[in-house]
């Protein structure tokens, strides 16, 4: 299923993404970032392309972005949980 999230305090002005399932895991696909820093958005969407959802909330969420209290890979983690939420 594909996702669109409105990122908050940060530069990137929307995230889009898809969670599949496979083999009973829900996995992450096709992150893209509009707007934001271009060259970190995409090294995170790669890295955590194919990677369980948990797996990457666990890895992202908390980072921060010079003073403020989040970040693109913040609000990418947000984002996931909300999607997860909505699922249920």
């Amino acid at each position: 299923m594909t996702y669109t999230y409105t990122p908050k305090g940060v530069c990137s002005r929307q995230i889009d993404f898809e969670i599949d399932e496979q083999d009973g895991k829900q996995v992450v696909k096709n992150v893209r970032f509009t707007g934001g820093c271009s060259g970190n958005t995409q090294g995170v969407a790669r890295l955590i392309e194919g990677m369980e959802v948990n797996d990457a909330i666990g890895r992202i969420g908390g980072i921060k972005c010079g003073m403020k209290g989040t970040s693109c890979p913040d609000q990418l983690s947000v984002a996931l949980k909300e999607a997860l939420a909505n699922k249920a």
